[in-house]
């Protein structure tokens, strides 16, 4: 499947775009944060199909995920 990161997610992971396989959200997160350790010291949300989850949520091969920093506005 395909995770999109943004902001300090991207640099840390060196890309914008990865591709990973998971059954659900918490395996995920578990993989890349196996695969990027800097993961465990960020905070951010998790968004399958556009929408935000904060539930474990299943997920298929077709679904794409967004890890989504911390936004501030003006």
């Amino acid at each position: 499947m395909t995770v999109l990161v943004f902001g300090q997610i991207a640099e840390l992971c060196g890309s914008p775009t990865l591709t990973a396989e998971a059954p659900d959200t918490d395996t995920l997160d578990t993989v890349l944060k196996s695969r990027y350790p800097g993961l465990a010291g960020l905070t951010y949300v998790i968004a399958v199909d556009q929408k935000t989850v904060r539930a474990n949520t299943p997920l298929h091969s077709s679904s794409v995920v967004a890890l989504l920093p911390p936004f501030s506005g003006g």
